[in-house]
């Protein structure tokens, strides 16, 4: 199942970054501000025992930075991330 999803606003990406101005949610922050997880540890926990996946990749690193159109898979749903300018 896919779903799009908006999310608060996301940190500024750092400025030695090509993309200084485009906007990110690390994936631990993602999977709470979505209630998919239920508080920041148990997102790390889901993260760190290799529940998740970022486009189709399994990611065990909680700091993973999202951006617009990246796609979140955790308990066979995959989800499309929208993060608001």
């Amino acid at each position: 199942m896919t779903d799009s999803e908006t999310v608060f606003p996301g940190e500024a990406a750092t400025p030695a970054t090509p993309d200084a101005a485009r906007p990110v949610l690390r994936l631990d922050q993602y999977l709470k501000f979505t209630g998919r997880a239920r508080s920041g540890g148990a997102a790390k926990f889901r993260i760190q025992a290799g529940e998740v996946s970022v486009n189709g990749t399994v990611e065990t690193r909680r700091s993973r930075k999202l951006v617009r159109g990246d796609r979140v898979t955790l308990g066979g749903e995959t989800f499309e991330v929208e993060i608001l300018p």
